[in-house]
């Protein structure tokens, strides 16, 4: 595949940008009246009213990324400081002698390969399913990604094994407090209820997302030319992995490698129990690459070169970050957002109960272009859905499913999303692969998820 062909994610971005531009001229301005609510901003129904168009032009375009970095900050600076970090751990070589190590156990018994998958994925969705791992999955994609390569797949399959395995169970959430949480919330519905007919839901869609992983996975042993990043990640592998199997994997290597799981331990039980977000991940892995430098006895002159290069390997990501943030502001300053929220409110009604909970997880799905946050969509729209669900006779344990299947699904691939457009700027993957790859993988999380808001019609009635 010709890479040259398709246009840079920049590109990309900034071509979204013109056409939100020319949304701010077309729509009709307007906003909701907004109350505190458990310490957030939430819409308050009813009293939406248009107000003098905000259209936005050249010099607002000009402004919007600077803006878009100023409120994107922390999640860029968590991409430096744990780029950072991981290139002080990647300086000792453990990371590559462990994945050695794997790769190894897996040719010796190759019965166990076909494991490593979907445990891996298993354990990412749990993760996004119970405390809403999300921007965390790029610390995560720097090693999924060299041991897919490593067993002979690519770095889709890796950023599979984190990323989208994390955003499946975050779209099939059980007790994730960012959007079932804020939501249920909102909507004044018991905190999780509704766990047990959401865990199907988390089963059915993680067993989608590892079948059809392990099928391209099974095509990539065949030919590993068929994907559609084997010319990348040919280059990848000359410059991460040649020397792998040279290295050997040596007590302090594995001492790393055991403070590594320590951290991921202690990132869990932070972030479930402590609440711990961006700044604390940050700092937990930040204190990671010092004691590998450390136990390494890396001299001072390397731990520091390899935290600039690690951090260095982050800018582009922090771009694209921070750019995408700049979409919103524009929809945003450009006061269109409530108007299409308010808009779409009305085109649902006096339909079938399976229809328009059809057209509630359609219209989620699609808001997510223009609020690719979960907690930020539930405040933004729940309080206008809920009881909306109560007219429509569909229930609102089931609208909150119905947004939390479209937020989650959605967010793996609009590049609105500063994680998601971050997490292919680390992997070195263009949007449009990732998109031409991912599409049909979409078209059969919808169509599930279609079929589950149906069932759930009958089961929260009946339960």
């Amino acid at each position: 595949m010709k890479f040259k062909a398709f246009p840079h994610t920049i590109t990309i971005i900034m071509f979204i940008m013109v056409v939100f531009l020319i949304l701010t001229w077309v729509i009709q301005a307007g906003e909701y009246e907004r109350t505190e609510f458990n310490g957030r901003m939430i819409v308050v129904p009813g009293t939406f009213k248009e107000i003098p168009n905000q259209p936005q032009g050249l010099w607002a375009m000009l402004t919007a990324p600077i803006k878009g970095f100023v409120s994107a900050a922390q999640i860029i600076g968590f991409c430096l400081l744990v780029g950072g970090a991981f290139g002080m751990i990647n300086k000792t070589g453990a990371i590559s002698s462990g994945l050695s190590s794997v790769l190894s156990f897996s040719i010796r018994k190759p019965k166990y390969k076909n494991l490593v998958i979907p445990m891996i994925m298993i354990l990412f969705s749990l993760a996004g399913a119970t405390f809403g791992m999300s921007e965390s999955t790029i610390v995560f994609i720097m090693i999924t990604i060299p041991l897919a390569i490593a067993m002979g797949y690519d770095s889709i399959v890796g950023i599979c094994m984190s990323f989208m395995a994390a955003g499946v169970g975050f779209a099939a959430a059980i007790t994730n407090p960012f959007n079932i949480g804020v939501a249920q919330g909102i909507a004044e519905v018991p905190m999780f209820s509704g766990w047990d007919f959401r865990i199907i839901v988390w089963v059915i869609m993680t067993s989608i997302a590892i079948l059809y992983v392990m099928l391209y996975a099974r095509k990539l042993e065949k030919n590993p030319a068929l994907s559609p990043v084997y010319e990348l990640d040919k280059k990848r592998d000359l410059q991460d992995l040649q020397n792998v199997e040279q290295m050997e994997f040596n007590w302090k290597r594995k001492l790393i490698l055991v403070f590594l799981f320590i951290s991921l331990a202690f990132l869990v039980i932070g972030a479930n129990k402590w609440k711990w977000y961006i700044n604390e991940i940050s700092a937990l892995f930040l204190a990671l690459g010092i004691v590998s430098a450390f136990i390494y006895r890396l001299s001072m002159k390397d731990t520091i070169d390899s935290f600039i290069s690690g951090a260095k390997d982050m800018i582009t990501a922090g771009l694209i970050i921070g750019l995408s943030r700049g979409l919103l502001v524009i929809a945003t300053d450009g006061k269109i957002i409530d108007s299409i929220l308010y808009a779409v409110s009305n085109w649902g009604k006096d339909l079938p109960a399976y229809v328009s909970i059809q057209f509630i997880f359609l219209f989620q799905s699609c808001f997510t272009f223009f609020v690719p946050s979960g907690s930020g969509q539930a405040a933004l729209t729940v309080p206008i859905v809920a009881p909306l669900s109560d007219l429509l006779g569909i229930g609102r344990q089931t609208a909150i499913l119905a947004f939390q299947l479209g937020d989650g699904i959605m967010s793996m691939i609009v590049p609105t999303s500063g994680v998601t457009m971050g997490v292919l700027a680390i992997a070195n993957i263009p949007y449009q692969v990732w998109l031409k790859w991912f599409v049909k993988l979409l078209l059969i999380f919808f169509v599930t998820a279609m079929i589950l808001l149906v069932f759930s019609l009958y089961y929260f009635r009946v339960v």
